[in-house]
C-alpha cells in the first residue's frame, strides 16, 4: 500500500534530481556559505576568540544552521507558491484523495532533503577547514529539527504568498535578519540588552544554540523543546492551510 505522502516527495525528488545534474547547481548551494566562511572564518580566524575557542569553530555550527534554515524553507515557499499560483499544478494535489497532512509531509520532507544536502556541503568543508569541528548526536538532532521547521514555515509562506514577490518579502522581513542577528555570526551577549528578548524569541537562536553544545545539557533541551514547539504550531497551522484552500 502506497503511503499518501510518497507521491508528493516523488515528485520533488525527482525535479531535484534534475537539478543536481546541472553543475552550476551544485556551486551555488555552496556559494553563500563559503562566502561567509572565507570573508569572517578564515578572514578573523584565531584572531578572535569566542568562548574559549577561535572564531572559525564557533562560525561553522552557525552556518550549517543557517544554510539549513536557508534552504529548507526557500526550497518549500517558492514551491509551493509556484505551483499554486503560476502553474496550477497544486490543486490537482488538494483535489486528490490526499489528506492535506499527507501533502505537507511530501512537502516537508522534499525541504529537509534540500536542507540537509546543503547542510552536508558546508559540514564537508568545515571538517576539512577546522580539525576542532566536531560533530556529536545533538548536531544532528538539531540539524534534522531545525530543517524540519522552516521547511514547515515554508510551507506557511507558500500557501499565504500572492505571488512569488511576496515571498521574497517574506524572506527580507523574517529570514534574512534571523540569519544575521540569531546568534550564527556572533554571541547574543554582543546584542544590546534591548533587542535580545526579541533575539531569544526567534527558531534560529535556539537552533544556533543546541547545535554548538557538546552534549545534552539544561540549556540545549530547552532550546529543543521551544524548536519542537514551533515546528508543531508550524505544521499544524500549514496543514490548517491546505486543507482550507478554495482557490
Amino acid at each position: 500500500m502506497t503511503v499518501e505522502w510518497w507521491p508528493i516527495f516523488a515528485r520533488e525528488m525527482i525535479l531535484f534530481r534534475r537539478r543536481l545534474l546541472r553543475l552550476g547547481y551544485l556551486f551555488s548551494a555552496m556559494v553563500s556559505p563559503i562566502i561567509y566562511l572565507i570573508a569572517f572564518g578564515l578572514g578573523l580566524g584565531d584572531r578572535v576568540q569566542i568562548g574559549g575557542q577561535d572564531y572559525l569553530s564557533f562560525l561553522l555550527p552557525g552556518l550549517v544552521a543557517m544554510s539549513s534554515m536557508n534552504n529548507s524553507y526557500t526550497w518549500v515557499a517558492s514551491n509551493i507558491n509556484l505551483n499554486r499560483v503560476y502553474f496550477k499544478t497544486f490543486q490537482v494535489f488538494v483535489q486528490s484523495p490526499i489528506r492535506p497532512s499527507s501533502i505537507l509531509i511530501g512537502e516537508v520532507l522534499a525541504g529537509m532533503v534540500k536542507g540537509l544536502f546543503a547542510s552536508v556541503l558546508i559540514v564537508a568543508v568545515g571538517l576539512l577547514a577546522s580539525p576542532r569541528f566536531f560533530l556529536t548526536p545533538l548536531f544532528f538532532v538539531t540539524l534534522f529539527l531545525n530543517c524540519f521547521l522552516f521547511a514547515c514555515l515554508g510551507v506557511i509562506t507558500g500557501m499565504r504568498a500572492k505571488s512569488h514577490e511576496d515571498t521574497a518579502t517574506y524572506s527580507n522581513f523574517f529570514i534574512m535578519p534571523m540569519a544575521f542577528f540569531s546568534g550564527t555570526f556572533f554571541p547574543l551577549d554582543r546584542v544590546p540588552a534591548a533587542l535580545q528578548w526579541i533575539i531569544v524569541l526567534l527558531p534560529l537562536t535556539h537552533a544556533n544554540t543546541a547545535i554548538r553544545k557538546e552534549a545534552l545539557d539544561s540549556q540545549a533541551a530547552i532550546s529543543l523543546l521551544l524548536m519542537a514547539g514551533y515546528a508543531l504550531a508550524f505544521a499544524l497551522y500549514g496543514s490548517s492551510l491546505i486543507r482550507k484552500y478554495n482557490e
